[in-house]
């Protein structure tokens, strides 16, 4: 995940802080220095950090201690503050026309940033947000782009408009706005072509579909994993054909964060949409704040209920505590707590959504929650018939021996599962009380 590297050096700097009693001017000085440190190997714009640690040195410095604070939590409140300034203070929307005017927007980058894939991503978003995209294959020149983006677009139920690859982009822009306005699509993506480089070529093919298309918004797509080519490609873009916002894919990746820390304060463009992974669901809008707070180690509660929102049925949830209240849960119920998991990302990234969970707390639940040993129980489930899954008392040696053979496992691992669930159920007989919260243990194991 990103940020993991600088969030560790930063959280153990502020423990250091946490335990003084009073701050002086020294201690300021040589925490910032540790943050500046931190920022750098993060990869943030050295001119950003520079300016960053200044400005928090000063108001650290002069600041009167709140009510209920102590001087170290007041240091931390300030970066906190002072990062969400650089990143944007403001979440930033994507502007559409007024009325019946139809929105087009075209989204650049250079290739390999997976500015397809974000392109199909985004017409997912504004089609659940009630709009009417189209999307359209402007790229001609990379194999199977369009291709791509036919498939993408099937997958999130959005149209896409192509004339293959022997028609000029910008022809294929204008034809496209036609298309739109017969077929009532109120918002057209144009999926532009990429390069490996920013060159003239590129840019003069863009600078000519602007100068025939009306283009309500450029959006560009970088990796965030490149760090600082990633702020000066945006830059470049800008300077040859403004942009008004960028998009940061791959920030579930193993990088140092240090272009979503730094675009904003080198461009003034903000960051719309950061990309948290590869399914088509895995875009969220950017919360300059809630990024701020996951940096820090903070978690990002909102976000994590607005998953839960999307993701969970609230019947099935509902049914599953009454079944649970009752022991009366079975297989079917933990395949629908995996896949309602699997649906907020995974419990990768539930966890780094938590208040508090560092690196190490982490390696060490997933550690515990092998995702590979819960694909194994899903397996033995799967090899179940579905009398089996509803009634785990219907459980023979014989049965076992088959579902075993059928999921590939030893019968042992067929054994202990089902132990478990028949341990988990006269425990909720025994303990009703502990569905109200009161302190209980589940068996070693067990999958809920």
């Amino acid at each position: 995940m990103a940020f993991d590297s600088l969030s560790e050096k930063l959280q153990n700097v502020f423990k250091e802080l946490r335990g003084k009693g009073r701050l002086t001017e020294d201690d300021v000085k040589a925490a910032l220095k540790e943050v500046k440190m931190a920022l750098l190997e993060a990869d943030v714009n050295f001119k950003v950090v520079k300016n960053f640690t200044k400005t928090v040195q000063e108001r650290a410095i002069g600041a009167d201690v709140l009510n209920g604070l102590n001087p170290g939590q007041m240091v931390i409140k300030i970066v906190n503050e002072e990062m969400v300034n650089l990143m944007g203070s403001e979440t930033t929307e994507i502007q559409y026309r007024p009325g019946q005017e139809t929105t087009v927007i075209m989204m650049v980058g250079l290739q390999g940033a997976g500015k397809t894939t974000t392109t199909a991503k985004l017409a997912g978003k504004m089609k659940l947000k009630g709009k009417r995209p189209l999307l359209v294959a402007c790229d001609i020149y990379r194999p199977a782009a369009i291709e791509q983006l036919k498939i993408n677009g099937e997958k999130q139920g959005v149209p896409v408009f192509s004339m293959g690859d022997k028609n000029k982009p910008v022809d294929i822009a204008k034809a496209a706005l036609v298309h739109a306005k017969e077929n009532n699509n109120n918002v057209v993506i144009l999926d532009t072509a990429g390069r490996l480089h920013v060159d003239e070529d590129m840019m003069g093919e863009l600078e000519e579909i602007k100068k025939h298309v009306d283009i309500a918004q450029t959006i560009l797509v970088v990796d965030a994993m490149t760090g600082q080519d990633a702020v000066n490609v945006a830059g470049t873009f800008d300077e040859k054909i403004g942009i008004d916002g960028v998009v940061l894919t791959k920030l579930d990746g193993d990088t140092r964060g240090g272009a979503a820390l730094s675009i904003r304060a080198v461009t003034g463009k903000p960051i719309l949409y950061v990309g948290m992974g590869e399914k088509l669901s895995d875009l969220e809008q950017f919360y300059p704040d809630r990024m701020a707070s996951r940096i820090l180690g903070m978690g990002d509660v909102l976000s994590l209920i607005e998953k839960a929102e999307q993701a969970i049925d609230e019947d099935k949830a509902r049914d599953l505590q009454k079944k649970m209240k009752k022991a009366e849960f079975d297989f079917n119920d933990y395949l629908d707590s995996m896949a309602q998991m699997k649906k907020m990302g995974g419990l990768t990234s539930i966890l780094g959504m938590l208040p508090g969970m560092d690196k190490k707390q982490m390696e060490q639940i997933n550690s515990a929650v092998d995702e590979k040993k819960m694909a194994r129980i899903e397996a033995i489930i799967y090899s179940m018939t579905p009398e089996e899954r509803g009634n785990p008392k219907l459980m023979n040696p014989s049965r076992k021996n088959r579902i075993a053979r059928g999921a590939g496992v030893d019968i042992a691992e067929v054994n202990r599962l089902v132990k478990q669930f028949e341990q988990a159920r006269k425990m909720m007989k025994q303990m009703p009380g502990m569905m109200k919260g009161k302190r209980g243990r589940f068996p070693k194991g067990f999958p809920f």
